[in-house]
């Protein structure tokens, strides 16, 4: 057998990779994980967590409107962005912390640098005069935002990556995009008194996600301030003294002191080495893998964004388990990708589990049975807001099992999670029903729907 340097080398400490080198060294074997920037990867560095932050920060201004319609007073309440920036940036070097604390705990060697393949067993740190070698290479270098770099003046516009660390808060800001991302940070900063507008190439935002949602959703956002022009896209930006003004095709020139583009995210791939090593890319430039996540180099896997199967954080933590057990346990195993929960923290934000209605139509053989209710949030009551929640439940009409459920309004990540149990269970409409309601709240919706939207059912 060939002796290696290590047992396992993990290129990115983000969520999927920490969790595969700390597992992998836990079992005693030799490991050791490459980081070229700050361990904790998107999501803690730059995605989900600081992210999570600045929503919260956000949805302070529409509190103290509720708060009004309840008998307080506020005087002279303002937001102070450098102030959230240093609280925000002191938590996630924090957070970073934890997660190399742990690498180190689980004895797990931390290499600061980029990784580069040189062949299938072979990295070498980049800069740092250090080539390694490892029995099996793990990569999990995730994603980058994606802009298009043939508009012109794209250069004076930024990303996610750079919304997190803008020197200052902006009057006026246009967001190009329609994904989760777009609508996120749209809230964002309309919630903290930026003048905020939302282009989309596409005819409603969130494109994949239920048409019932997309709809409520985009009617939803502009009642919170956000201005959304749709089925348009830039044709070039300019910069001049006051700001940048947004050309766009439809013939608008919108001025803004930002350009903020969320117009995706590609797997971070480049410069990698990956065609010395015999990985091979999909043709969606992801590295291709099986179900078990091994790339076409039998000692070479690969895990999380970078293989763009569900983009999502946990599922990057779940594919790393199933690695492990595959690999050193002796238990291959796969990630179900089937009903996986998934939240929009948009404002209102979307809670989302299953199959939309036109998906369960396509694969439900005898049709689908609909259950739809909009209604005003009881902690509206006195305020006079017209806002409204959706909720759906989207059936199969054969088995009755509840397929997709579907949320927009105040805590619906905080629903959907629970509700995405019921689904992955695979329970049935009169199951649901069966479940006492939990009065008043808005949850209660969930188990009290019993009317059929008119038309729902038919073949597929």
């Amino acid at each position: 057998m060939a002796d290696y340097d290590y047992d396992l080398f993990v290129i990115g400490a983000g969520s999927g990779g920490v969790r595969a080198a700390r597992l992998t060294a836990l079992d005693g074997k030799k490991v050791a994980v490459a980081e070229e920037y700050r361990v904790g990867g998107t999501c803690v560095i730059r995605g989900c967590v600081p992210k999570k932050f600045m929503v919260m920060a956000s949805e302070v201004s529409h509190t103290l409107e509720i708060a009004e319609g309840y008998g307080w007073s506020f005087d002279n309440a303002k937001f102070d962005w450098p102030t959230f920036l240093e609280a925000k940036d002191v938590e996630i070097a924090r957070l970073s912390g934890i997660y190399a604390a742990n690498l180190g705990k689980a004895g797990v060697e931390l290499v600061h640098g980029r990784a580069v393949l040189k062949d299938a067993h072979t990295v070498e740190i980049v800069g740092k005069d250090r080539t390694i070698t490892a029995e099996n290479i793990l990569i999990a270098t995730g994603g980058r935002p994606w802009k298009p770099d043939e508009l012109p003046g794209i250069e004076h516009a930024i990303t996610s990556e750079e919304a997190f660390h803008l020197p200052e808060l902006p009057k006026r800001i246009l967001i190009a995009g329609g994904g989760y991302i777009a609508v996120e940070f749209a809230g964002i900063f309309a919630g903290l008194g930026v003048e905020t507008t939302l282009i989309y190439r596409g005819p409603n935002i969130l494109r994949g996600f239920d048409d019932d949602v997309r709809a409520h959703l985009a009617g939803e956002i502009e009642k919170r301030g956000i201005k959304v022009i749709l089925g348009c896209q830039h044709e070039k930006i300019e910069k001049t003294d006051t700001g940048l003004v947004n050309h766009l095709e439809n013939g608008m020139k919108l001025e803004t002191d930002v350009v903020m583009f969320a117009t995706g995210r590609i797997p971070y791939v480049k410069d990698l080495g990956l065609e010395n090593a015999g990985v091979e890319l999909n043709e969606a430039g992801a590295i291709k893998v099986d179900p078990h996540s091994r790339t076409t180099a039998d000692n070479i896997w690969a895990i999380g964004d970078v293989t763009d199967r569900m983009n999502l954080t946990p599922v990057a933590i779940r594919e790393a388990v199933a690695f492990h057990q595959t690999v050193y346990r002796d238990n291959p195993q796969h990630f179900d990708y089937e009903a996986v929960a998934t939240a929009v923290f948009s404002q209102p934000p979307v809670g989302v589990v299953g199959l939309s209605e036109a998906e369960a139509r396509r694969s439900c053989s005898n049709g689908v049975d609909v259950y739809v209710t909009r209604f005003r949030p009881m902690k509206y009551a006195f305020t006079g807001s017209d806002e409204r929640v959706l909720m759906k439940l989207v059936v199969d009409a054969d088995s009755q099992r509840v397929v997709g459920v579907h949320i927009v309004g105040p805590d619906s990540p905080e629903m959907i999670q629970l509700a995405a149990i019921a689904v992955k269970a695979g329970l049935t409409k009169a199951q649901w029903d069966a479940t006492c309601a939990v009065h008043p709240t808005m949850a209660e919706e969930l188990v009290t729907l019993k009317e059929k939207q008119s038309g729902a059912t038919s073949a597929g």
